[in-house]
């Protein structure tokens, strides 16, 4: 690769967020629960009020038939090829798709295709501030792939897995990079079918700086049980629609 064609490491150009950003349909959620304890207040007055005036009803028996237990084997278990955990604590590299022929393995790649959290936190542009971040939204480890195409672009996708014991972290995971993928100014985005909320991203103003080639990039982010894809291209020209939503689809297809 010369000189003036240098690719720019797309764990250390994204814009990760330091500090936690609020979900966009936060409001909307607290709003309908606003809405649902004033409908609960309101129901039980209401019936104070009715059962006060009603004739005292005779209580049934304590006494209940025996329900039998049916006969036959239970339900079958499901199959490793139906059981989301099977396959997610499992090999979570087995799950990325495959490096294209003709590409190079890039070099950021981690240890062996794995992050720690230490290695992940240092992909954000403040460290101290995400190392922190993440051990909050239970963190639990990501599998990486990379390679490098015609020394003009290169293609990261990262499977990141949530522990998940408080909350679906990996839908709050999403919801933060579709936030900070919508704020890049000459933004377009497209729906990933398939995957509820999945986004793909196209950026067409390019990063700029004195002595190098204009860097462009598009990105994906979808989330699926307990883990977030976050899938990001760079190259000297501008990025196709069709790319980004090539290798998101094929990504989503392996979760």
């Amino acid at each position: 690769m010369s000189a003036d064609t240098t690719i720019v490491d797309p764990g250390t150009t994204a814009d990760a967020p330091s500090e936690p950003v609020p979900r966009r349909r936060g409001r909307t959620t607290l709003l309908i629960a606003t809405a649902a304890v004033l409908g609960l207040v309101a129901g039980t007055c209401t019936g104070f009020l009715v059962q006060a005036h009603r004739a005292p009803t005779k209580l049934p028996s304590l006494s209940q038939p025996v329900v039998t237990q049916a006969k036959g084997p239970g339900p079958d278990p499901l199959s490793a090829a139906q059981d989301h955990r099977v396959k997610t604590d499992g090999d979570l590299r087995k799950l990325l798709i495959t490096r294209p022929k003709g590409t190079r393995e890039a070099h950021w790649t981690g240890s062996d295709g794995w992050m720690d959290m230490t290695e992940y936190a240092d992909s954000y542009k403040k460290p101290a501030n995400a190392f922190p971040d993440l051990i909050n939204n239970e963190f639990r480890r990501a599998a990486v792939a990379g390679w490098e195409q015609g020394g003009t672009t290169t293609v990261e996708i990262r499977l990141v897995q949530f522990r998940q014991e408080e909350s679906l972290k990996a839908d709050e995971y999403a919801d933060n990079e579709y936030f900070w993928a919508e704020k890049e100014a000459g933004t377009r985005s497209w729906s990933l079918p398939g995957t509820g909320d999945g986004m793909a991203y196209v950026h067409t103003r390019p990063e700029t700086k004195p002595g190098y080639l204009p860097m462009y990039s598009a990105e994906a982010h979808a989330w699926r049980g307990d883990i977030a894809m976050e899938i990001w291209i760079y190259g000297t020209r501008p990025i196709a629609k069709e790319k980004i939503m090539d290798l998101a689809k094929r990504q989503v297809g392996r979760l």
